[in-house]
């Protein structure tokens, strides 16, 4: 098992911009901590007391002190256990979701340049940060935010097979990940359209310094995402505005259906989960 870096630091500069919504979801959860989760905390506490209590009265048995007090420090202990092992995780999260927001306000910028961008384009199980439909062409972009040394070089090197950071090739190859997300979005696109299409994938890793060493079997980029507009700028067009549009509408069709079957799936799991009424015929 790999240790982690013993310090490390987040590659993203500046936190990225708000999004639209934003100050409604950050309204929303904390009206739900304030009005909703804490009142049931302090509810559930004063339940429990007063089963206790009725159960005393009911029954006459006093319960000692220690027994209540003893499972509060085992909820206590058990809770914190839970919350240390998932903070790691949550900070992986969150920075990586502080990665996809920033690259993804980086890539609306190329709408000058006449492409079409979309952004979380779920799968069957998996998710395609961004997608890129414009002149030169279609690109899958996954992002990865790898956390930095505090100190010391912070170099990614690729060999156009795989990818190593600082000397050390991470559990998942992202190479292979970018390949079967371009794969399945091609598929769809060509189901969808009836086109014969390329999709390229590209891989960005912000505030990392990409070294590339070897020339990959198929085409694919691993780059820092300031570095992209140039790669796109020299990539030849193969795509007019009449094709763009046409599969980029597609591919907003795909996405809108997709969402619309998904909501579908969950009005119809928590359908099922409803009480049936029972009617009794007198």
């Amino acid at each position: 098992m790999r240790k982690p870096f013993s310090k490390s630091r987040s590659p993203i500069k500046a936190r990225p911009v708000r999004v639209p919504g934003q100050s409604l979801n950050d309204a929303r959860m904390d009206l739900m901590e304030d009005r909703v989760l804490t009142p049931l905390l302090v509810s559930g506490g004063l339940f429990i007391a007063a089963v206790l209590k009725w159960t005393e009265e009911f029954t006459g048995t006093v319960y000692s002190p220690w027994w209540i007090t003893t499972c509060f420090l085992l909820a206590v202990i058990f809770t914190a256990y839970r919350v240390i092992r998932v903070l790691p995780l949550i900070r992986r999260m969150q920075q990586g979701e502080d990665g996809e927001k920033a690259v993804g306000q980086f890539l609306e910028s190329l709408r000058s340049d006449g492409y079409h961008v979309f952004h979380d384009v779920v799968g069957d199980g998996f998710n395609i940060d961004h997608v890129l439909i414009g002149p030169a062409g279609i690109f899958t972009v996954e992002t990865k935010t790898w956390s930095k040394p505090a100190r010391g070089e912070t170099v990614i090197e690729f060999d156009g097979e795989s990818i190593s950071r600082l000397g050390r090739e991470p559990d998942r190859n992202p190479v292979i990940q970018a390949y079967a997300q371009a794969g399945w979005l091609r598929s769809v696109l060509q189901e969808s359209t009836g086109y014969t299409l390329s999709v390229q994938p590209v891989i960005l890793f912000p505030g990392w310094f990409i070294k590339s060493s070897g020339r990959p079997k198929r085409p694919i980029w691993a780059l820092e995402p300031c570095a992209l507009p140039v790669f796109l700028g020299n990539k030849n067009p193969v795509l007019d505005k009449s094709r763009i549009h046409a599969i980029s509408y597609n591919l907003s069709r795909f996405i809108r259906n997709s969402e619309e079957e998904r909501i579908q799936r969950e009005r119809s799991f928590w359908h099922a989960m409803k009480p049936k009424k029972i009617s009794i015929d007198d």
